[in-house]
């Protein structure tokens, strides 16, 4: 077998080969009519690949599947088992093929965060390390709204003819999840960002957009450094 040179090109650290960054998000939802379905898939690949390139951890590209609880209905997605199935799946591939010991998993549909329970599942089926990295929806606050935008404008994603109507809750009730009341009564942070968005609206702010996208980046670096330490 050939010897590879792990320490070649520019990395800290030869074992940041055995780390792989992998996105996650959701690529059938409604984000208003600025933003594409796909949106929180892309803000994640960018999280992710950004964070590869800087640290040397192996890409692994983005998840397909993606799960939303019962009270949102704003797209299509998965059940949880089927989301924990194919997260498996993918890590045992990228354990057998490309030889990842850990594996940092970046969020950005909060949807997701119920996965948050089942990691030790996972960990123990794919005998990895995993950290689900939720960093970017802690900061972006509203679905559809400001920072999502924001971040969209920098991606280029955005439909800029229609940034006038983004907060428009009433036509577009997916947006600071207007129109899911169960789910504003269930969760305090939905109700605050729905009448964040229906008082103040939304707005597109490109600096603030690089800014969310940085704080993203720099946090998944840490779990790599974290991950670095653990021999």
């Amino acid at each position: 077998m050939i010897e590879l040179r792990y320490n070649a090109g520019n990395i800290k650290d030869p074992n940041v080969h055995k780390i792989g960054v992998i996105a996650l998000g959701s690529h059938l939802e409604n984000h208003g009519p600025a933003l594409p379905i796909d949106t929180d898939a892309k803000i994640a690949s960018k999280i992710a690949l950004e964070a590869s390139l800087k640290s040397g951890a192996k890409f692994l590209g983005v998840i397909y599947p993606a799960y939303e609880i019962d009270e949102i209905n704003h797209g299509i997605h998965n059940s949880l088992n089927e989301l924990i199935k194919n997260i498996i799946n993918i890590l045992k591939q990228a354990q057998k093929f490309l030889f990842i010991e850990k594996v940092v998993i970046v969020n950005a549909h909060g949807g997701n965060l119920d996965l948050a329970l089942h990691l030790d599942k996972i960990e123990n089926e794919t005998n990895l390390l995993i950290q689900l990295n939720n960093k970017i929806i802690e900061i972006e606050g509203p679905h559809g709204g400001s920072g999502e935008l924001s971040m969209g404008k920098v991606l280029g994603i955005v439909n800029e003819e229609e940034t006038k109507n983004q907060g428009n809750v009433k036509l577009y009730g997916e947006i600071g999840l207007f129109e899911f009341d169960k789910a504003r009564i269930n969760d305090p942070n939905i109700e605050k960002g729905a009448k964040e968005i229906e008082i103040e609206g939304v707005y597109i702010d490109e600096k603030y957009g690089e800014e969310l996208l940085s704080i993203g980046v720099n946090s998944v670096l840490l779990d790599i450094e974290k991950f670095l330490d653990i021999n």
